[in-house]
């Protein structure tokens, strides 16, 4: 921030220790350009709140050892929210990521956004209690759906698998039990902003696709999640093959989610004698070996990978991680085989393939981490702490 920039705000000073650039006053100053009171002028309103905190010493090349600074994750925490078509997960979450409480239940999308909210605020309240944690400790919610989102305002739209949801406040509603800001994203974007932020921060272009009841892929580049223009990035699952009929959940033919997805394996294995509801008893056959779920799967696989294959040509991702219930070898291998077949060698030359690392928790662990880098972003930190004056 030397050279002619503007002098860095206080939220700009977290931003920098929170990101490892600077870890004590010195390298504050050497950073910023800031003189040595004008800093601790900027510092202060961020120890006051909590937010720094000065901790242990730094090495030194002679003299006294610097104070480190650190953020302190402890100071507050963070509601987050996983809603999936027949059951969700909920979490307490320190500012670090680290689950301090957690339930997992069932809780059906179609039975409508006031019963499922309302279901949400009570799981919360008890968690806060599990954690030892009071209300007033919550800095903000976050809240994953299976539907795109216009983030802008926290509303789905149009979602092909949650009746009752389109255009709904989800916002206001958990505002009633937690005057909170509360953000909503759908579960794909989430799930990669999970795993790319706690696994490959290194990873500038990461995309996850999650291959449950329907399909999905969340994109992040440079830490960000890449939504589009109005939430649409990502919906592959609609994606219409050239030589499939199958009906789709959202009313057309020929979807990748037709074909490929949990919930058409489920159909095909059950139109098979081989009685299966949902992706995740499709993900039982498979762990059990049955044969005709291994084949179904590997077949899937390949239909998806026909798609990933533009998908790794036009972004170049670093990573493609693969997440859901049909996360496994076989299914896996199938998208394998048709993109290293059809994507050009340039796009997948550094190409990583994997399946994901944190599970059912990727997708709380990124709603939580999108409500930690937007209420700490620099503009927003420096307005909370203006409304504490």
């Amino acid at each position: 921030m030397t050279g002619g920039a503007a002098p860095a705000t206080s939220g700009q000073l977290l931003a920098l220790v929170r990101g490892g650039r600077a870890r004590t006053r010195g390298e504050l100053q050497a950073v910023t350009g800031l003189s040595r009171s004008t800093l601790g002028q900027r510092l202060e309103p961020l120890l006051q709140a909590g937010w720094l905190r000065e901790s242990g010493v730094a090495s030194s090349t002679g003299g006294r050892p610097p104070t480190r600074l650190v953020f302190a994750e402890d100071h507050a925490v963070v509601l987050a929210a996983d809603l999936d078509t027949t059951h969700a997960r909920a979490a307490v979450l320190d500012l670090g990521g680290r689950p301090l409480a957690e339930h997992t239940g069932p809780l059906h999308i179609a039975d409508g956004p006031q019963r499922v909210l309302d279901e949400l605020s009570v799981w919360f309240t008890g968690l806060l209690h599990s954690a030892g944690r009071a209300p007033g400790e919550v800095c903000g919610i976050g809240v994953a759906v299976p539907g795109p989102v216009e983030f802008g305002t926290g509303r789905v739209v149009e979602p092909p698998i949650m009746p009752g949801w389109d255009g709904y406040p989800i916002r206001e509603h958990l505002r009633r039990s937690f005057d909170v800001p509360v953000l909503v994203d759908n579960d794909a974007n989430l799930m990669a902003l999970g795993e790319q932020s706690a696994a490959h921060p290194g990873c500038r272009a990461f995309v996850l696709v999650k291959v449950s009841t329907g399909i999905g892929a969340g994109v992040v580049v440079d830490g960000a999640v890449y939504r589009g223009v109005d939430g649409g990035a990502g919906d592959i699952g609609h994606i219409r093959l050239h030589d499939s009929e199958a009906r789709c959940m959202c009313g057309m033919h020929g979807c990748l989610a037709a074909v490929a997805s949990g919930g058409a394996l489920a159909r095909r294995l059950t139109a098979l004698g081989v009685p299966a509801e949902s992706g995740a008893r499709v993900r039982e056959h498979l762990l059990a070996g049955r044969p005709e779920a291994v084949r179904l799967a590997r077949e899937a696989g390949r239909r998806v990978g026909e798609v990933l294959t533009t998908v790794v040509c036009t972004l170049n991702p670093g990573i493609l991680m693969i997440a859901g219930d049909l996360a496994e070898t076989h299914f896996v291998t199938g998208v394998r085989e048709t993109l290293y077949q059809r994507a050009l060698p340039r796009a997948t030359r550094h190409l990583q393939v994997l399946t994901g690392t944190l599970g059912e928790r990727a997708g709380t662990r990124g709603a939580a981490a999108l409500v930690v880098e937007h209420l700490y972003s620099p503009v927003e930190a420096d307005a909370r702490l203006a409304a504490r004056r």
